[in-house]
């Protein structure tokens, strides 16, 4: 993982941390980041991953998604206005695997829909991460924690933001964070805003 270049990282504030009890008046700390990674191996050459991390933001969801290049050749009319293929992996507070295709709709026009097909998985009695975690360590089975060489890794990749952060930007609480995360994606790349999941059927 190549480091940080500063020119891709946004920090933001939400507007009236610095009134919370215990916090600074003239504090510089962020409650938001957006930021762009590069992964300097043959398989993910070219390939940007993009985080968004934030306090008081809208849905409150760690979610992956995997957006598909378009085929060289339209398969539907009118394909330029319509969204790629996608994987989309919620992580919590659900646990969601979706999938997004374009489908062609009824008729005898050759015009796509965006459809998402969902899987769902629901816990029974399972453990909480954390109760797992304690768990482990007192057992000494440390398969789910990190490495010292991980770690030192991980300090590479961001020591140069750390060093010479960016401006702290101001955001309103409520939104995505500040304007200038757009500033981080390429091209007419734009950001994936999560949203809360409808209820499962039963």
């Amino acid at each position: 993982m190549r480091p940080l270049d500063p020119r891709e990282v946004v920090r933001g504030q939400f507007r009236g941390y610095r009134a919370e009890k215990g916090v600074a008046k003239e504090s510089q700390v962020e409650t938001f980041a957006a930021l762009r990674l590069h992964i300097d191996t043959w398989r993910w050459a070219g390939v940007p991953f993009y985080i968004r991390t934030g306090k008081c933001l809208p849905v409150t969801a760690t979610e992956v998604i995997v957006t598909l290049k378009a085929p060289p050749l339209a398969v539907f009319d009118s394909a330029d206005s319509m969204p790629c293929n996608y994987f989309r992996l919620r992580l919590s507070p659900e646990v969601v695997i979706g999938t997004g295709a374009l489908v062609k709709r009824n008729g005898e026009e050759m015009r796509g829909e965006p459809v998402e097909l969902i899987a769902r998985h629901h816990p029974q009695s399972e453990k909480s991460p954390y109760e797992r975690l304690l768990g482990d360590a007192v057992r000494g089975d440390t398969s789910l924690f990190t490495q010292d060489a991980c770690v030192e890794a991980a300090w590479r990749v961001v020591d140069s933001v750390l060093r010479d952060p960016p401006p702290v930007m101001i955001y309103q609480p409520g939104s995505w964070g500040p304007a200038t995360a757009a500033s981080v994606m390429g091209g007419e790349e734009t950001w994936h805003d999560p949203k809360p999941e409808a209820t499962s059927p039963c």
